[in-house]
């Protein structure tokens, strides 16, 4: 301990560091701090009928923590050392990491940057793009009148491929490949690679799906078929009709089934012949295979207006300034989940972590329950997923199936723990355990909660890199330009494989921005405005990239399987 307290001293002393490097790799109690009361919520709402309406226990007002001492003196002045204090801090050195390594064997190889923290390699995608500027291109019209019963333009600027933007010249850079969660479109559209997709098959989802989509000539076409939960349908179809605005003539004619529930429906089992399965599109499937949904992304990126979420672009300027206003270091040194519990046993099982409820043991964890009636009744007052960056760790875990919060917790600089799920969206494919978010084994939910808050008080600049690494992720390669270029790259690709030409169903209605935003009212309509696309791309989407080799597949699950060995490791250890 003496040693300890001898580096504790001269790191104090000397000039903070601000690279990714740790300091130490012992474990250390976590600073005490008071939990906090009321926050911002992510979760999925499930009606006033079957939330319960409970407020967290024994609560404070929140409180930043302060950063150490050390970090928060100015330096005022240097002292250079002598060489002989030089040579005794590397002997004193020398002995200390001796020491370190012999007291904490197998932790030192989880502060390797193979296989924590991992680079951009494999399912890592291709980097951080930068975001292309608002196209200075053709503006997209759109004027919304008295008229109860909008009609859409004839001569939309959609309405032909002729209107497509014209190809870059030589001189403008080549586009940038798309993000690697891309390469599951592939994978996705592969049971019907070989057959191609037939009218009979797209018919086979038939009562299965809340609505069917046909695309002719840039012009959408909707035939409801029965009514989703909420809007989620509407909300859907108008990020479509934004595609189409902002990729005029890109879109190729299409038929598609799309079903807007939580669970996957499309069993594998069902289907000895993969290709005789309806090509269904809706949000989440199963990660194993045990499904053969085609993933597209959820209503919410365009705002969910029934618990005052706002569009996903504005989202991420909000979180952006809640993580500034509040770094890293300052929040809350806990773990923290707050949401409908009454949705899944999951849920409901992830409480007995709280400090609370854990019979006398602090898991690290602070877990409060979500009542959608009462925010709703209050106007949603305080209830912006963007103010949840008060705490070092957030925690998802699955609703229903999926839950749209992953992308909300992922997105202020505080390391997710992920409580293992058997579901995938279509950009959580992309995400790498140990890099974007520590993974939390659902069977040992609070030990491992607490283990991972343990590690990451002990570590803070690894731990505050992984938070920076999975925001990342949300701002970069969840950035609406990347949603619009997956939902163009699936569309594109699942047209291709049709094997007929696509009419336009009889009791199917066209659909433009007008007729649904004019339309709709309160914040749904508030919601378009703010999503609405008002530029026509003047620049190329992302390039596809190939399907995922047998080979690349492997070392994704070897690299994912050293994470989760090491993290075992480590549970051992602390008990």
């Amino acid at each position: 301990m003496r040693s300890w307290r001898w580096f504790s001293f001269f790191r104090a002393a000397s000039a903070r560091r601000h690279d990714d490097e740790e300091d130490g790799v012992a474990l250390v109690p976590p600073p005490t701090s008071p939990a906090t009361a009321r926050l911002a919520e992510d979760d999925d709402y499930a009606g006033p009928a079957a939330v319960e309406r409970s407020r967290p226990r024994h609560t404070t007002e929140l409180q930043p923590q302060p950063t150490s001492s050390a970090a928060n003196k100015p330096r005022t002045m240097l002292v250079v050392p002598t060489w002989g204090a030089v040579v005794l801090f590397l002997l004193g050195g020398l002995a200390l990491l001796a020491l370190v390594g012999t007291a904490t064997g197998s932790w030192i190889k989880l502060d390797d940057p193979d296989p924590f923290l991992l680079g951009s390699g494999l399912g890592g995608g291709h980097g951080r793009r930068p975001h292309r500027a608002r196209s200075s291109g053709k503006h997209i019209p759109f004027t919304c009148n008295n008229d109860t019963s909008p009609t859409c333009r004839r001569t939309d600027a959609a309405s032909s491929p002729s209107s497509a933007v014209e190809p870059p010249s030589s001189a403008v850079p080549p586009p940038a490949s798309c993000p690697d969660y891309f390469r599951y479109i592939h994978s996705d559209l592969s049971p019907w690679k070989e057959t191609g997709i037939t009218r009979d098959a797209v018919e086979r989802g038939r009562d299965l799906a809340h609505f069917r989509l046909v695309v002719l000539g840039g012009r959408a076409y909707v035939e409801t078929l029965r009514r989703p939960f909420q809007t989620r349908d509407v909300i859907t179809q108008w990020g479509i009709l934004q595609l189409l605005a902002r990729y005029p003539g890109r879109i190729p004619d299409l038929d598609l089934m799309f079903q807007c529930g939580d669970t996957p429906v499309v069993r594998a089992a069902d289907f000895p012949r993969r290709s005789d399965a309806p090509p269904l599109f809706r949000y989440c499937k199963d990660a194993d295979g045990a499904t053969l949904d085609v993933l597209f992304p959820d209503w919410s990126f365009w705002g969910w207006p029934e618990v005052n979420i706002r569009p996903w672009s504005p989202f991420l300027v909000a979180a952006a300034r809640e993580s500034r206003r509040l770094p890293w270091p300052a929040r809350q040194p806990y773990a923290f989940w707050k949401g409908n519990a009454d949705v899944s046993p999951a849920r409901a099982d992830l409480l007995r972590c709280n400090s609370t409820t854990g019979g006398g043991v602090d898991w690290n964890a602070r877990l409060f329950r979500q009542d959608w009636a009462a925010a709703e009744r209050d106007g949603f007052n305080g209830s912006d997923p963007a103010g949840q960056c008060a705490y070092r760790y957030k925690v998802y875990v699955d609703g229903r199936a999926w839950s749209v919060s992953l992308k909300y917790i992922l997105a202020c600089d505080s390391p997710a723990l992920l409580v293992d799920t058997r579901f995938r969206d279509f950009f959580s494919r992309g995400l790498v355990a140990g890099r974007h978010y520590w993974p939390v084994d659902a069977a040992r939910k609070c030990a491992a909660i607490r283990l991972a808050v343990d590690w990451g008080n002990a570590h803070p600049a690894r731990a505050a890199r992984m938070g920076r690494d999975g925001s990342g992720f949300a701002r970069e390669e969840l950035a609406m330009e990347n949603v619009y270029d997956y939902m163009l790259h699936v569309l594109t690709e699942y047209a291709r494989l049709l094997r007929y030409k696509p009419t336009v169903p009889e009791n199917a209605v066209e659909l433009c921005s007008e007729s649904v935003a004019c339309t709709a009212g309160g914040r749904a309509r508030e919601f378009m405005m703010e999503s609405r696309e008002r530029y026509v791309a003047d620049y190329e989407p992302c390039t596809l990239p190939p399907p995922f080799t047998a080979e690349e597949v492997r070392e994704m699950a070897r690299r994912d399987d050293d994470v989760r060995s090491e993290i075992r490791k480590m549970e051992k250890q602390s008990n």
